[in-house]
């Protein structure tokens, strides 16, 4: 985006120019400021502004704003860099917060909203038909595993969770049409997952894979989730492809809840009642 801007100084106005160069001078401080402060620096009118945004091909100042914090943001520093035995903790903090950030604003921008859509409709249709889903995990991704079990199963969603291999291939084993699968797995190659996931797709049930592009098993499993982000183990690096499946679970608990719609309301309510007389009683 910043190297965009450069390219297209000598084709703007000469005070949309004095606007891209306070943006090419710190993006960051430019994102976070207010249009008067920016016309002030740049000594142009806030209308200025507002065109320069315009002119890049956005809708406006918020838009441009927006665009460029992500940006930004995946242009960080220390980003994908492994943290090292003499870094401060002011640097351990900057690099797996921004490793994270980075993890998702990618995800976000490369994410199929019509895959998406499919998982979600199955997931749906799964809970319609009072059929259940399972969640297979392994390792980080077991932990991930639970938690999906964890949102689901507060929207009324019967499901399991398993990180165990053999309780796995057995479960997948009792899966049937209506049923739904969900594996979840950074390098999509573990043995058991491949394994529950080929005997739930025989059995006739819905496959939906959280995992690598081009992994075995998301070529094994009826929809691909990709969410990319490969783990270095030669120097210690923070476990962002743990956070990321996470966050796909909540985008896709998110959509299941806004299809199921009203009638989850009072259930969620009930459940919250339930809970809050059980804890302070």
């Amino acid at each position: 985006m910043l190297d965009r801007i450069a390219a297209s100084l000598s084709s703007l106005a000469p005070a949309e120019q004095r606007v891209a160069r306070l943006v090419l001078l710190d993006p960051r401080i430019f994102a976070r400021l207010p249009v008067r402060e920016l016309a002030a620096r740049a000594q142009v009118s806030k209308p200025t502004v507002v065109r320069f945004c315009r002119s890049m091909g956005y809708d406006g100042l918020a838009d441009f704003k927006l665009k460029l914090a992500g940006s930004v943001s995946e242009g960080v520093p220390f980003i994908h860099r492994s943290v090292d035995a003499d870094d401060k903790t002011s640097d351990v903090m900057v690099k797996v917060v921004d490793n994270a950030v980075a993890a998702f604003l990618q995800y976000r921008n490369a994410a199929s909203t019509v895959v998406l859509e499919r998982a979600a409709s199955a997931i749906a249709a799964t809970w319609q038909t009072g059929r259940r889903i399972e969640f297979y995990g392994a390792g980080n991704s077991g932990i991930v595993a639970l938690d999906a079990q964890h949102k689901f199963f507060r929207l009324g969603v019967t499901s399991l969770a398993t990180s165990d291999g053999h309780m796995q291939v057995m479960s997948a084993t009792l899966l049937g049409p209506g049923d739904c699968a969900l594996i979840i797995s950074n390098s999509g190659r573990t043995r058991d997952l491949m394994d529950a996931a080929e005997i739930a797709r025989k059995n006739g049930a819905t496959t939906i894979a959280i995992t690598a592009s081009g992994s075995p098993l998301a070529s094994a499993c009826h929809i691909h989730l990709a969410a990319d982000h490969p783990e270095g183990y030669d120097r210690y690096s923070p476990m962002v492809s743990r956070l990321l499946h996470l966050l796909v679970i909540d985008v896709l608990a998110t959509c299941v809840a806004l299809r199921i719609g009203p009638p989850l309301q009072p259930l969620l309510q009930q459940m919250k009642d339930n809970l809050r007389a059980k804890r302070y009683a």
